[in-house]
């Protein structure tokens, strides 16, 4: 069987701000953080890297400098979606000119296009631009949900990959790997059952947790796609309250308040969103304590 492009831990990277600016030496200490950790990619400017609010010329920058820093030890796969076809042909053509490995395209949000306007948005794309393409399906934020069969048409397109189902439905993971063929990459985009899609066939995870606990994620993939399940649900126990407290605010504010507790960039965001509030710190910090990063 074809092995699958992207696999394992990769994270989706939040955005650093100071005074209103991306932070971008911030920005390389937490890559270089996730690199020296064991990552086996990240995503840049995802939701979790506040893509909705920062302009194009932020977006294409923090693309460009994410795969100047990586310099190729791990994958890049650029945040790529928008609700325009066209708009997203742009970004992904701009992911392939400065260098990256892939592109992660989600499915257009607030149109709400049919499965008929899904498949062909996606295989527009596909056709417009020769870059390996994860689909993102996360309802829960766009208001539609790609249906299975629709999942397996668009996968028939040699430039797509893979996706990041964020729905947390375990079942999807078996249904899509008996139905579609080839190195079809299987990757959760909900940490808190990442472990579950896993064991139903699943092959990584795009994470927030490993944002803030890169080393305790790896060592949970390790785990369970070394079949040791023992050891993959104690690394499970230890990160379960992370990965909840990580969105009981709007993500990534949490991430952020846990990486400026770890003094690794400040908890600043753009609006709406806010910092995370307050009456939060003490659950967020027995998470931290919990998985190890008191």
């Amino acid at each position: 069987m074809t092995a699958p492009l992207f696999k394992g831990v990769i994270t989706a990277l939040i955005t650093p701000l100071r005074d209103g600016n991306v932070d971008e030496a911030a920005f390389v200490r937490l890559l270089e953080r996730q690199i020296a950790a064991g990552v086996h990619g990240v995503v840049p400017m995802g939701t979790t890297g506040e893509s909705a609010t920062l302009t194009d010329a932020e977006h294409r920058r923090v693309v460009e400098l994410c795969v100047e820093t990586a310099a190729g030890r791990i994958r890049v796969i650029a945040g790529a979606g928008s609700s325009s076809t066209a708009r997203t042909i742009d970004l992904v053509r701009h992911a392939k000119s400065v260098g990256a490995d892939g592109a992660l395209v989600v499915t257009p949000y607030y149109n709400r296009p049919s499965q008929a306007g899904l498949a062909a948005h996606f295989e527009a794309i596909a056709d417009a631009v020769e870059l390996p393409l994860v689909l993102y399906n996360v309802p829960g934020r766009t208001g539609v949900d790609m249906a299975n069969e629709t999942v397996a048409r668009v996968a028939a397109h040699p430039n797509v990959v893979g996706i990041k189902d964020a729905t947390g439905d375990m079942a999807r993971a078996s249904w899509m790997r008996a139905h579609i063929g080839g190195g079809f990459a299987l990757i959760s985009g909900d940490d808190a059952s990442f472990l579950g899609y896993v064991a139903h066939g699943g092959h990584g995870v795009i994470s927030v947790t490993s944002n803030v606990a890169p080393e305790a994620m790896v060592a949970l993939y390790d785990a369970a796609a070394a079949g040791d399940l023992t050891t993959a649900r104690e690394w499970q126990d230890r990160l379960s309250d992370l990965h909840v407290t990580l969105f009981r605010d709007a993500s990534p504010s949490p991430a952020k308040y846990a990486l400026s507790r770890m003094q690794l960039c400040g908890e600043e965001l753009r609006l709406p969103l806010t910092p995370m509030r307050a009456d939060l710190a003490p659950v967020m910090n027995a998470a931290l304590g919990r998985a190890g990063l008191a």
